[in-house]
Order: C-alpha cells, then structure tokens, then sequence
C-alpha cells in the first residue's frame, strides 16, 4: 500500500526546508497535510459506499433468483444476504429477524443507514408490500434493482465525463513544482528568492493563496455536477 498523501506533504516539506533553509516550507507542509487527509478519507468512504450499493444490487438480485426458483422470501433472504453481503453491518440482526420471523422492514432501514445501502430503503419497502398485501416480492425487487442499476450507471458515467475536469484541476496545481524545478535547472535558485527575500515571500503568500482558491473552486465544481 502507498504512502497517504499527507505523508508525501510532509515529506515534501521538510525537504524543501533542508534545500531552501528556512522551516517556512515544513509550515505550510504541516498546514495542507491535514486537509489533505480530510480529502483521502472522502474519497475512501466514497469508494466504500460504491461498494456498498454494488452489493445491494447484488442482493436484490440473488434475492429475486432464489424467490422465483421456488424458495419463501425469508429463506431467500437468508441465502442471498449471506452470499453477497449485501446488508453490511446489519447482517446480523437482518438474518435474525428473517430466520425467527421478526421485523424484517424494520432491520433493513436499520442496515440502510450504513454510507452507500439506501438501497435496502427500497427493498425494506418491497418487503412490506409482499407481505402486507400479499403482492409478488420478485417483481418489486426487479423494479428496484433495475432502478439501482441505472442510477448506478448514470453516477459512474458522470464520473468518467468529469475524470478530465479533475486530471486538470491536478495538472494545474503541481505548475508551481514545475515551474520551480526550472528555476533551480537555470541557476536562479528560485527557493533562495522565494525563501528568503522580502519579494519571493509576498509572491509566496500570493501564490499559496491562490493554488487554496483554485483548488477549492475546482473541487467545488465538480461537486455541483455530481450533485
């Protein structure tokens, strides 16, 4: 497994506070590397909750598999959450309350509040219906997950259209690293300047303040499309 990215911040830091002499550099280092970490554990969780709702479509259609091959919804339940796992965290209490005739709904919304298993939200409801009126439990579970699925597919093609707005937004914020590795192969020593005079700490400051703008307007607008 890779370094986390506020390890390569710091890291980077304190190497340009060795080659620029001065601690500026491992002070901004320290600065960023908690807001980046905030930033990896996002995109984490975002991972996990993808996961989550694949596994929900996964159940819902195992569940729907076994029901139409002739088994009672609570032993389809059964069968299907345990082969996918799709209830998460609350397969548990879901198998418990499917085995012994307890509050199948009830154990679902439960298991839903986990990040990326709304879906069981909906298969909660279709368990309700099933058994409250009597209506076929595959068919409202084939509805479900053919929603799902196209949700599913929508957020992964936004994803992909947006992967060139966000490979940008990366390009643009290591210019500065660039621009300063050109400096130093043309003799200028930009660090000195930047480091340790009146003029490279204004431009600094200006700088810094602007990558945080850019990157926060970048960020914010790929939020806005995927909302």
């Amino acid at each position: 497994m890779g370094c986390r990215p506020e390890v390569w911040c710091l890291a980077g830091g304190l190497v340009l506070a060795v080659l620029g002499g001065s601690v500026l550099p491992l002070v901004l280092g320290g600065v960023a590397a908690p807001v980046l970490a905030r930033a990896w554990r996002v995109r984490a969780l975002g991972r996990v909750a993808q996961e989550r709702g694949d596994a929900v479509i996964a159940l819902c259609g195992a569940v729907i598999a076994e029901v139409r091959a002739g088994c009672q919804p609570a032993e389809a339940l059964l069968t299907a959450a345990r082969e996918t796992g799709g209830v998460g965290g609350g397969e548990g209490s879901v198998l418990a309350a499917a085995r012994f005739g307890g509050d199948v709904p009830a154990a679902l919304r439960d298991a839903a509040k986990e990040p990326g298993a709304q879906g069981l939200l909906g298969l909660a409801a279709c368990w309700s219906v099933a058994v409250e009126r009597g209506a076929g439990l595959d068919r409202g579970l084939a509805r479900l997950e053919g929603a799902l699925r196209a949700d599913r597919d929508q957020q992964a093609d936004l994803h992909a259209q947006l992967a060139g707005a966000r490979a940008t937004a990366v390009l643009l914020a290591g210019l500065p690293v660039v621009g300063l590795l050109m400096g130093a192969a043309l003799g200028a020593s930009p660090l000195r300047v930047l480091l340790h005079t009146g003029v490279g700490l204004g431009c600094l400051a200006v700088g810094v303040v602007l990558e945080g703008v850019g990157l926060w307007w970048a960020a914010w607008i790929v939020r806005r499309a995927e909302a």
